[in-house]
């Protein structure tokens, strides 16, 4: 994709007397032949993916009606009420990490523009879908010491290709415990509560101090009895194998727990454990479910730039997490000199091949609240080997990547379920390819669905509305088959981030509206 250019026009006296005085017409003639995206229309499908998502008992406002209650009985073997959650993909095992990563996400979107998402009429939807996830980690949380972290087996789940309220597969529970530890996914777990707990402080202050309470808890536990949870769970080894390691999720959790309770203690843990934990020694260039690195590098420039009291004795080691969260900022902005993150020939970030849409959310995010931090509270520019870089120009780039999400690409396609006149209808998930519960209670076996419903050439009978599916391989190209599970399924952590960024481009968008009265969006042009 080119580098966008300022249009600049011949200076005729005449069309610059039009310009002073018609600033409509000056915005008319540049957008007339761009493409518009509607950011608020966005937001409202993403958050109902959530709903798509939810295991256990379906609330009487469970505005996707082609699902129905599931997982009821999780975790009866167990003895622990399990019931709940959400189904990370277009399977049906409940697994921690990413569930908790997923929370940890929606709910710093509301932290950074619950406004936005207010205005746009989206709030009490999104605090809905945070909550989903904090219920259930309460109850999966059921020891000071002891986590369940995965309900279901990944083998014998796909093995079938069932609807969820069909499921005849395994539903055994896992947990972590002091003698079978897993420090990322309690760290993960204490992260995504001490960053709700801060979204429910003022609305609901008592279940914000419970999840604080939590999320506490967990990061003791999770720091006192040190090792990776795949060593503990086995069966998540082939699915989500944490293979960062713990260290980060460690640094992530402190960090939040330190927003959430202005502790010096967990700033402190952030500032010693800086180098030994990699948070300043690991310049990466992702930012994952399994990869916190370039967010609590971020969060720590935040901190520095803040310029608080209380970080100001800190300043040295918060600036080398700073120099590291621009490394991560400026190789997406291929402005390194080493080390930038690939392209597609469209302009899409390209990290991998499976479900490289995940890295392309996060990473917009994190531009974008960079940019934000930088008007906010500095002034200030990014500088990067390759040249300075101003919050508008990255605000610009992280725009581009969520436009070529939302269809400017050239595939033409948006590969947000739902949004758009093209995005893919055969998207790899079980639940929205065969024929919804609602309409036909009749029972569907574990390989009857293959047989009947796997294979099909027509489009899901559901549509999985605001999923965001893995996307485009390294060229752009894009087949929408159930089997090219690379690119069809979609995850709830691919979707997550996108809520704030909708919500703020929307007001950007509505910022050009209200000076002219007339929908004129912000645009994006391939």
């Amino acid at each position: 994709m080119e580098e966008k250019k300022q249009i600049e026009f011949p200076a005729v006296p005449r069309r610059r007397v039009l310009l002073q005085w018609c600033p409509l017409l000056f915005m008319f003639v540049i957008f007339a032949n761009a493409r518009a995206f509607d950011y608020r229309d966005a937001l409202t499908k993403s958050l109902l993916y959530f709903e798509s998502q939810r295991s256990g008992r379906l609330p009487h406002n469970q505005r996707v009606t082609w699902r129905d209650h599931s997982g009821l009985i999780d975790g009866l073997e167990q003895g622990v009420d399990l019931v709940g959650g959400y189904y990370d993909a277009g399977d049906h095992v409940k697994f921690g990490l990413p569930m908790a990563f997923t929370i940890t996400m929606l709910s710093w979107s509301v932290i950074e523009y619950g406004k936005q998402i207010a205005a746009a009429g989206e709030y009490e939807h999104a605090l809905e879908a945070i909550k989903w996830g904090t219920d259930y980690f309460i109850k999966a949380h059921t020891n000071p010491h002891v986590l369940w972290g995965e309900v279901g087996d990944g083998d014998t789940d796909h093995y079938c290709w069932q609807r969820p309220e069909d499921m005849t597969t395994s539903r055994q529970a896992y947990k972590i415990d002091e003698k079978n530890p897993g420090s990322d996914l309690a760290g993960e777990t204490a992260a995504a509560m001490a960053a709700a707990s801060i979204v429910f402080r003022k609305s609901n202050p008592h279940y914000s101090h419970l999840l604080l309470h939590h999320a506490q808890q967990l990061f003791e536990f999770g720091d006192k009895y040190r090792g990776s949870y795949d060593s503990s769970i086995g069966a998540v080894k082939t699915y989500y194998s944490s293979v960062s390691g713990y260290k980060d999720e460690l640094l992530w959790a402190a960090v939040w727990l330190y927003q959430a309770t202005d502790n010096k203690d967990y700033l402190k843990y952030v500032i010693d454990k800086a180098h030994c934990f990699g948070g300043i020694s690991w310049a990466i260039t992702e930012f994952s479910w399994d990869v916190k690195y370039a967010g609590v590098q971020i969060i720590a420039s935040k901190l520095l730039m803040e310029s608080r009291h209380t970080v100001t004795e800190h300043a040295h080691i918060l600036g080398q997490y700073r120099s590291k969260a621009e490394h991560y900022l400026c190789a997406c902005l291929n402005k390194t000199t080493v080390e930038n993150v690939d392209r597609t020939p469209g302009g899409l970030l390209y990290i991998r091949q499976w479900n490289n849409m995940q890295y392309v959310s996060t990473a917009a995010f994190l531009l974008t609240v960079y940019s934000d931090y930088l008007q906010r509270y500095s002034d200030q520019k990014l500088n990067c080997p390759g040249g300075e870089v101003g919050p508008r120009e990255i605000l610009d780039f992280a725009i581009s990547q969520v436009d070529y999400i939302l269809g400017s690409n050239p595939m033409g396609m948006s590969y947000l379920v739902g949004y758009g006149p093209k995005y893919p209808r055969r998207v790899h998930h079980r639940g929205a390819s065969i024929v919804s519960y609602r309409e036909s209670k009749g029972f569907i076996g574990c390989t009857q669905g293959y047989d009947n419903w796997y294979g099909r050439d027509e489009a899901n009978p559901n549509v999985l509305v605001g999923a965001l599916v893995g996307g485009p391989d390294c060229q752009d190209n894009f087949r929408d088959r159930r089997s090219n599970f690379m690119q069809t399924e979609a995850c709830t952590y691919n979707t997550a981030p996108l809520v704030g960024l909708f919500a703020k481009y929307h007001q950007l968008q509505s910022g050009v509206q209200n000076l002219s009265n007339t929908p004129s969006p912000l645009i994006a042009s391939y």
